[in-house]
């Protein structure tokens, strides 16, 4: 395999994103009218916040011209007030290349820029709005600063459904000669958790392991336990079986080789599926967001899960 399958089959048009109806009819919408004010596209990893800008500037400019008017940054790297005092402003003031009356600067990872780089830029955004405009990505909206979300016009990309997701990695699927079963498809929807890209990029590791692509082959390649053995863990502690429940703990951590805080984030997915009091699940996950702080904080992973476990099993006997 000598492609990247997310940058291969990457949409070049607003119209082929999927899962995203209303913000690309929108989008669309500038491009028919030749303009558009700067805008800000939040929402979770894999959603098509930086597709949506590319196509956009493809659409907008052309394909020979995007690229001279499309200036592509990730403010995770350069985050700092310098960057927005010479980059993207020396890119902000130049005149275009073409005819258009306007270039575009993309920020990806937004709310990476510290809160004096951020204000720089709030200037920069209003001082040079004639000759450019501003596509900020972030996760978190709340991290931007009020004076540049007042600027923008806000896009909020939602989680892919999985109608959606399977769609497209059917096409994908079929396009590079390989066969996933239905299984793998259930698995696909659970490791990716709405993210496409992820989605894209466990079908191509899968991929590698052989034509035929099947749940076990996914949960394995992506270092995921399935669902049904977190479940098995969490009910043999609820029952009280606190020993073969650390047996259980001790198979998914060397089956699969998972880290304490991925344990605790699939328990955490895994426990509202469960046919058990609302009570004991406010119980548990009060319990899961203590276990997380401590080892995200340098606990001992080990130590801490088992003493989840113990508490899921003091927790079954409360509300028996």
């Amino acid at each position: 395999m000598d492609e990247v399958w997310v940058e291969k089959y990457r949409p070049r048009k607003l119209s082929e994103i999927v899962g995203q109806k209303e913000i690309t009819e929108r989008l669309i919408s500038y491009v028919r009218t030749k303009n558009l004010p700067h805008l800000l596209f939040a929402g979770t990893a894999g959603t098509g916040k930086t597709t949506s800008a590319i196509a956009l500037a493809r659409e907008l400019y052309g394909e020979e011209s995007w690229r001279l008017n499309f200036q592509e940054m990730n403010a995770s790297d350069e985050r700092g007030i310098d960057v927005v005092r010479t980059k993207i402003k020396d890119f902000a003031r130049t005149a275009t290349m073409g005819n258009f009356p306007f270039k575009i600067i993309f920020l990806d990872e937004a709310d990476a820029l510290t809160p004096d780089a951020q204000s720089a830029l709030r200037r920069t955004m209003e001082k040079y709005t004639q000759t450019c405009r501003f596509i900020l990505s972030c996760n978190y909206s709340s991290k931007i600063i009020d004076p540049i979300q007042s600027r923008c016009a806000v896009f909020r990309f939602r989680p892919l459904k999985a109608e959606d997701i399977k769609a497209r990695i059917r096409e994908i699927a079929s396009k590079e000669n390989v066969s996933i079963t239905e299984d793998g498809l259930d698995a696909l929807i659970y490791v990716s958790g709405g993210d496409l890209r992820k989605a894209i990029n466990s079908l191509q590791v899968g991929a590698v392991f052989g034509e035929k692509i099947t749940g076990d082959t996914l949960y394995r390649a992506t270092a995921t336990a399935r669902p049904d053995d977190i479940k098995k863990l969490i009910a043999l502690s609820v029952e009280g079986k606190f020993i073969e429940a650390r047996e259980k703990l001790d198979e998914l951590l060397i089956n699969y080789g998972l880290s304490g805080e991925d344990i605790v984030r699939q328990i955490h997915k895994t426990i509202f599926d469960l046919g058990i009091p609302d009570e004991m699940k406010v119980d548990f996950v009060e319990r899961l967001g203590e276990a997380e702080f401590r080892i995200i904080e340098g606990s001992n992973d080990r130590i801490q899960l088992e003493s989840l476990l113990a508490y899921f099993a003091y927790a079954g006997k409360k509300y028996r």
